[in-house]
């Protein structure tokens, strides 16, 4: 019997590394400042850093690849229903497993310790009605920081058998977006830095975040010493004046692809809030429309 908890110990993982049931997927990916102007970053594949080195018993998840749609406009756009059902069977993920997800890095060259790529997997699973999954805290480099046996080459589990039952409203649209700019029972929340919602720094085409959003920085979350999500309490004091935590308002979560945002939505999970929805174009999508408005105030 596994443990169900959406967030799971380096010390838990390490007893049930043999457990045939657990199925360990690193969902490692990589963005890299882009050389091509108009593109806030390139997407590189964590396929070789996995090979390099990871957990015992791993696989590896592309979320960039496999299990996004290749031909949305947007990278990492949640895709079919059957694409997304046959590539995470080949991943061994069947009904009655437990899924342990961990990346290896947040974002290139920074110290950012949120395990963003980990959580993106974790919310397109329970998108699917797949609840059964859990996020390594600390992930890669908490596991390696302890001295944890790692292993090179590529792993493959027996083919999975899952059910897929999508979770709509964990997904917004632009049209959502749009009717949430206007309803008071609708929470907007900007998860990039400081610098990119108040339009200081223009990563996306054009400055600025979403008319009534807050901002709360995925980074903000984490304590990047002990690369452990903040205190109970700290995060409490971290959402409360957004409204984020009020359970008569929804709350929609976006980022700069789809990808941070699901790491606040994972830490709402934590603390009690299980039906936010991520904004699946984010600022990509929503700056990349001249017709729709921006605030940097």
């Amino acid at each position: 019997m596994t443990n169900q908890s959406p967030l799971v110990t380096t010390e838990w993982l390490q007893e049930h590394l043999e457990d045939p049931k657990v199925r360990i997927i690193d969902a490692t990916t990589f963005l890299m400042p882009s050389t091509e102007e108009g593109r806030p970053y390139d997407v590189k594949s964590g396929k070789e850093a996995y090979e390099e080195g990871h957990i015992p018993g791993a696989v590896y998840g592309d979320i960039a690849g496999e299990l996004a749609d290749s031909n949305s406009a947007s990278a990492f756009t949640v895709p079919s229903e059957e694409q997304f059902k046959e590539a995470i069977e080949r991943l061994g993920v069947s009904d009655d497993t437990h899924v342990v997800v961990y990346d290896q890095i947040a974002v290139v060259g920074t110290n950012i310790s949120a395990s963003d790529w980990a959580s993106r997997l974790w919310w397109h699973l329970r998108f699917e009605g797949f609840e059964n999954v859990s996020i390594l805290e600390g992930g890669f480099r908490k596991w390696k920081h302890e001295g944890r046996n790692v292993e090179t080459g590529t792993n493959e589990y027996p083919k999975g058998n899952v059910t897929i039952a999508r979770n709509t409203e964990l997904l917004a649209t632009k049209e959502d977006v749009k009717r949430a700019t206007t309803d008071s029972n609708t929470v907007l929340l900007n998860c990039l830095s400081p610098a990119d919602f108040s339009g200081e720094k223009n990563t996306y085409g054009r400055p600025g975040h979403i008319p009534t959003s807050h901002n709360v920085f995925f980074a903000s979350l984490n304590d990047d010493e002990t690369f452990k999500v903040r205190e109970e309490q700290q995060l409490r004091d971290i959402f409360e004046p957004t409204g984020a935590l009020d359970s008569s308002k929804k709350v929609i979560a976006y980022c700069g692809g789809g990808i941070a945002a699901t790491w606040n939505a994972f830490v709402l999970y934590l603390l009690g809030k299980k039906d936010v929805a991520v904004y699946d174009g984010s600022m990509t999508e929503w700056a990349g429309d001249s017709s729709l408005p921006l605030h940097t105030k």
